[in-house]
């Protein structure tokens, strides 16, 4: 039920001006995630972290913001998203600052933790302040796309920035530019984002803690099984605990009176399938990522040249992205996720069979920035179908939903790519292991689309 909320009139806020406030956040969050996987072999250095501690240090931050994504989202109806969306970035600001001085892995791991708390707060309330922002279907659709373009930008500059900060300063500079960034954002969203109303809803504790054990556990698996060995006690009953939190999980959901998601939602199996597509497409970027990351660095080149040779292959998701926008106005939100996820499977196919230690840079960075300039022009189709399928009602659950399986996603595919790294000695064999995983999540996506997912009417 709607609490009795009296909300100002929405004052008149260019378009663009808005959009750049709300998606403050999710640029920190992206330039802190991709400049920090370019600080990897520095860190790993400085604290004498192993390569099981950096696969936590990038998982550690996803585990947190992919388990509390659906209590950010009951916490923005209840207190407001605007509220929530402040609080959150202020979260993050104080676990950058904690990264920035952490004296041991260990501290770094913990405060990396209390990162992905903030972003688990902030990231479902921008895409609900933005479905207020803009009443237009259509403006909405084409702000959706630049949003993704905007973030794609972010991830693109990462590298850069992370490897320039680390040449320059160190990679503790990496964590302490998010501070201004974060500042930044607070104060814009104090004078322009709109008020809205809230929403008297229950915040189903037991749930997400469930949530959060199932994925802890999970994580614990996928990460210490190659160290401590699959069959070992504390991994066995990682794997037990994994299983009975997601049973109980799922059967709370089914029959409790408050579950996580309106049961609304599941009407229709294109909302299903498009948190399914963003789960999958995730686990391929954000494995690839880490992956490349690691290689290009164990080849000799320092965080700067790192930077600078992974600009290229991110800058295609928001090229792909702001195509996107354009072809979902026009023709839906199926064509663009169908053809650009065939298209990405080619691709990643391609390197599969052809893509070795010693395949020249050019040809390395050629395929996958045609790969990712493809995905790019799935990824706004997929947030578009689940915003367009939730509506204003189940804005901040749906968007909390697709945002916690996508962080799921991107947790699996860079832990698997850790147990890749860790149990094949050879990139000659690690690199065709790798992009069969690639390749087989976006050939699940693929028929996801194709099966489920038939918004084709132009937005």
């Amino acid at each position: 039920m709607t609490t009795s909320t009296i909300v100002a009139p929405a004052r008149q806020v260019p378009p663009l001006l808005m959009l750049m406030t709300l998606a403050i956040g999710f640029v920190m969050a992206m330039i802190d995630v991709t400049a920090v996987n370019t600080a990897l072999s520095d860190i790993s250095l400085s604290l004498n972290v192993p390569l099981t501690g950096l696969v936590w240090v990038v998982d550690g931050y996803t585990l947190t913001f992919a388990a509390l994504l659906m209590a950010g989202g009951a916490l923005a109806d209840r207190f407001g998203p605007k509220t929530v969306y402040q609080g959150g970035l202020s979260v993050f600001i104080l676990g950058s600052v904690l990264c920035a001085v952490a004296p041991s892995g260990h501290t770094l791991i913990a405060s990396r933790l209390l990162q992905g708390v903030g972003a688990a707060l902030f990231m479902p309330s921008s895409l609900s302040l933005m479905t207020h922002a803009y009443e237009d279907k259509a403006t909405r659709a084409r702000m959706l796309g630049t949003w993704s373009a905007i973030v794609g930008c972010s991830s693109a500059a990462g590298p850069l920035v992370g490897g320039a900060l680390v040449h320059a300063f160190g990679w503790r500079s990496v964590f302490w530019v998010n501070v201004p960034i974060g500042l930044l954002g607070i104060v814009l969203t104090q004078v322009l984002a709109p008020a809205t109303p809230r929403h008297a809803r229950d915040l189903s504790m037991l749930s997400h803690a469930l949530g959060v054990a199932a994925l802890a556990a999970l994580s614990f698996v996928l990460i210490e099984g190659p160290v401590l060995g699959w069959t070992s006690a504390g991994v066995l009953a990682a794997a037990l605990a994994t299983l009975l939190a997601t049973t109980l999980l799922v059967r709370r959901e089914r029959t409790g009176a408050h579950p996580l998601l309106p049961k609304a939602l599941f009407e229709t199996p294109a909302f299903a399938a498009a948190n399914g597509v963003g789960f999958l497409i995730n686990f391929a970027v954000f494995g690839q990522l880490f992956l490349l990351s690691l290689f290009i660095q164990q080849e000799g080149s320092d965080a700067l040249q790192t930077g600078l040779r992974l600009i290229p292959m991110m800058a295609a998701f928001a090229i792909g992205n702001l195509t996107s926008g354009r072809i979902t106005a026009r023709v839906g939100t199926r064509p663009p996720m169908l053809y650009g996820l065939l298209a990405g499977l080619a691709m990643a196919l391609l390197m599969l069979a052809g893509l070795r230690p010693e395949t020249p840079y050019w040809l390395l960075v050629t395929a996958a920035v045609v790969m990712n300039v493809a995905i790019g022009i799935a990824i706004p189709g997929m947030t578009a179908t689940v915003m367009l399928v939730a509506g204003k009602d189940h804005a901040n659950s749906a968007a909390a939903a697709l945002n916690a399986n996508r962080q799921v996603g991107a947790l699996v595919g860079v832990a698997l790519m850790g147990t890749v790294l860790h149990t094949v000695p050879d990139w000659a064999l690690r690199l065709p292991l790798a992009f069969t995983l690639i390749a087989a999540a976006y050939a699940g996506a693929l028929c996801l689309v194709y099966r489920y997912i038939r918004l084709g009417k132009p937005v």
